[in-house]
Parts: structure tokens; sequence; C-alpha cells
């Protein structure tokens, strides 16, 4: 039997505060991240995702005391990401209370680190996050952007996730600048071809343009098991007990 979707609040934030934007810009306040951390656990989300996304850009590190409060307070795993650069600032993260972390920018610049934490932590502590936009020129059409989407690399994004897959991740988590926060639904050539090339075990997370709930069974049905939004849970577009509801009439495999 198919192991049951993961639906994942994702909360970005600034300056500790939860924000979301549209395709990376036009960013707006959405609340304290410990308040939403409660009451995503109240509304039965399964997991839950906290990305510091300017502290690549500021070069620092991943805010630890928020991740402490939010550790406090988490009913459910939760994985924090932004700015994870090192070893040792993974190892700070899960320390401070996080279940799992994420990096990206780091990971693509020494992509040897990425094996180093699964070696460290564990395959299932690790998900190596992938911001892409479309690029014909590329051999997926996709291409990988890193330092928060503002630096293109020249790298294709599936050869760069069949790589990242190499190394043991448990978890890659793609998102697609050209549908994020646009709520038009999720990239799903893009989910299909991170799924080709990804180990049947490692979670595939549909991130970036949800905006109903028959977006979410298309992630599904694309291959992502993991379901990430944002705006949608944020605002109150979507509730998730009505959002499982849905998915397990569709046929899917739910934790009600």
């Amino acid at each position: 039997m198919a192991k049951p979707l993961v639906v994942m609040p994702c909360m970005d934030m600034i300056a500790g505060r939860v924000v979301k934007g549209v395709r990376f810009v036009d960013i707006r306040d959405a609340g304290d991240p410990v308040e939403c951390c409660k009451a995503y656990c109240e509304a039965g989300a399964d997991e839950l995702a906290m990305l510091d996304i300017t502290a690549t850009i500021e070069s620092r590190k991943t805010l630890l005391d928020v991740t402490r409060r939010v550790a406090d307070v988490a009913t459910v795993p939760f994985t924090m990401g932004g700015g994870v650069s090192t070893v040792k600032s993974a190892e700070e993260i899960l320390k401070a209370g996080a279940d799992k972390f994420s990096t990206s920018s780091a990971a693509f610049r020494n992509p040897a680190m990425v094996g180093e934490m699964v070696t460290e932590f564990g395959s299932g502590a690790v998900t190596v996050a992938i911001d892409v936009l479309q690029n014909p020129a590329m051999p997926s059409g996709y291409e990988v952007y890193i330092d928060g989407g503002n630096t293109a690399t020249g790298r294709d994004a599936a050869e760069w996730a069949k790589e990242v897959d190499g190394y043991g991740v448990g978890c890659i988590l793609p998102t697609s600048k050209s549908t994020d926060g646009v709520r038009t639904g999720y990239d799903l050539p893009l989910i299909r071809k991170i799924r080709a090339v990804a180990r049947p075990e490692v979670d595939v997370v549909a991130s970036g343009g949800a905006g109903t709930m028959e977006h979410f069974a298309e992630a599904a049905e694309a291959g992502a098991n993991v379901l990430l939004a944002a705006s949608v849970f944020h605002f109150h577009v979507i509730d998730i007990p009505s959002l499982k509801k849905f998915l397990k009439e569709r046929g899917f495999s739910v934790n009600l």
C-alpha cells in the first residue's frame, strides 16, 4: 500500500515573521511563526516547513531562536531551512529542535557536503531544495537557480536532482519560480521530471502554485508525495481537513 500523502504548510520567514510572496517577490506579512505552527498542528498538518528565505542572501545562519520556539509547540515533524551552509549549521538546527533541515545554495556550491550530511544525520533528516526557472536550452527545460532564486547557474534541474539523489537524501524539494505564489497550479512537468530521476523511496515535494484542492490532486498524480503550500493555507483559501477529505475521496491515502 502506498504511504500516505504528506500535507505540509510552508512558512517563509523574513526577520522572524512569516511572509508570503508571488514569484519570490511582492512579499506580505502572514503572522508569527510560533502561532502559525500551533494553528497548523491543530488543523491537522502532517509536517511543517519553515524557510528563512533571506539567510543565504544576507550570509547568515538560520534563526535558531525561532527554531527553538517552534520546537516547543510543534506536535508534528518540521523542517527548517535557509542559511544551512555547513554540516555544523545543520547540526545546530537539529539540536535546536528541528526534525529535518533543508539546504539549497550551499548544497549546489558544495555537493560533497550533501553526502557528508547524509552520513552524519541520516537520509531522513536531509532535504535539498532546488529552485528552478523554465529554460528551453536545458535538457529538461528547467535551469537551477540559487541565492533565493536570484542567480542562474547554467545547470539542468533534472541533472542536479539526479546528482542530489545519488548522495542518498531523503527528500528533494523543487520549486518553480514561474508558478510560485500565483495559485494557478503546480508545475506538473517539473514534478514528473524530478520523480523520474529520484529513487522510489525519496520524498518529492510539490511546491509553488497551489490554488485549488484539485491542484494538490494533480501534483500527487504527477508523482509528488509531499504536498507543500503556503498562501492558500495562511490566508484560509483552503483548510487542511477539507483538503484531506477531498484527497481521500479521490482515492489517495491520507492521514485523517
